[in-house]
């Protein structure tokens, strides 16, 4: 059995505040920063490019304490890449208006704050597709400006709520992809990820369940189910230099149709790619990068701070 809670995300949410920070500089901590009272527990979340760019610290009053933000930081990677796997996978990425969000936990609906997943899965989406840098503290406003509609869902799981999170779907509504293998029945781009051994997988592509590793980046084929396709493809790689890191195959049923999800180190030449489309058992392919301006660093820290209206 499971319960379902679902809600529309308002923009108009209470804002992050953001604080500049030198790249030298260290985070404070609770042991080199005293205040007299009153005094109110604050999390900072210091996230970075990984670009040389100076840190963006986001003071977070109400986002949870730095310990579930630590458990959490699979799940915001997992997150990111499922947006920018998503986006990747529409024809014409510009046109994207509706996505909805599915969480499926065996914790309580209410002690899980989406805020930060949900503003890493709008950063996937967008930031493929325009120059605008996407953070914690802009997602929100950054959606509304682009008139993307984000809708949230949480299915209770029955279990043990050893996990934060058991899976997280990404569904993008009203358009075109260019892998029609990436469709749901309802006619949505959809992908599925979960994290294991503290590692982002991608598990569902459409109808299709796979299980790849979201390092490096993915190519997609539908083939017909039939011997051979994992050396064939394997070696066409191998011949041009690209490493493979994770390869597996989902299919509907025995000689029917299946896809092949191979994670690969490297980026594939077109030419390349051009020869893995020539399979005769091949359908149809994608090429998907799953690492853009992802947050390499991410820090927390927390502390107590003095009361001040103008930061808060």
């Amino acid at each position: 059995m499971s319960a379902t809670a679902s809600s529309a995300i308002s923009v108009a949410a209470k804002p992050l505040k953001s604080l500049a920070l030198s790249s030298r500089s260290p985070l404070p901590s609770a042991a080199s920063v005293a205040f007299p009272a009153p005094r109110r527990r604050l999390v900072l979340v210091a996230c970075t490019a990984g670009d040389g760019s100076k840190p963006t610290i986001l003071v977070a009053e109400k986002l949870g304490e730095a310990g579930v933000l630590t458990e959490l930081k699979p799940y915001v990677i997992l997150a990111e890449k499922l947006g920018r796997l998503a986006v990747q996978l529409v024809a014409g990425g510009s046109g994207v208006k509706n996505v909805k969000v599915s969480y499926t936990s065996a914790r309580a609906t209410d002690d899980l704050d989406t805020r930060l997943l949900r503003a890493m899965i709008t950063k996937g989406i967008i930031e493929p597709i325009s120059d605008v840098y996407v953070n914690l503290v802009n997602a929100d406003f950054t959606a509304k400006q682009r008139g993307l509609r984000i809708s949230e869902e949480r299915v209770l799981l029955d279990g043990s709520p050893e996990n934060p999170l058991e899976t997280i779907t990404v569904q993008l509504g009203h358009v075109e992809s260019k892998f029609a293998s990436s469709l749901s029945e309802s006619g949505e781009v959809k992908v599925e990820g979960r994290v294991k051994d503290g590692v982002p997988h991608l598990t569902k592509v459409g109808s299709f369940e796979v299980d790849v590793t979201l390092e490096g980046s993915i190519i997609l084929c539908r083939q017909v189910d039939q011997p051979g396709m994992i050396g064939t493809v394997g070696s066409i790689l191998g011949e041009s230099n690209v490493n493979v890191n994770f390869m597996s195959v989902g299919r509907i049923a025995p000689r029917k149709q299946a896809i092949m999800a191979i994670g690969v180190d490297d980026q594939p030449s077109k030419e390349t790619l051009k020869k893995i489309g020539e399979i005769p058992a091949v359908e149809e392919f994608v090429f998907l990068k799953t690492v853009g301006k992802l947050l390499r660093n991410f820090l927390i820290a927390e502390i107590m701070v003095e009361i001040i209206p103008s930061l808060l």
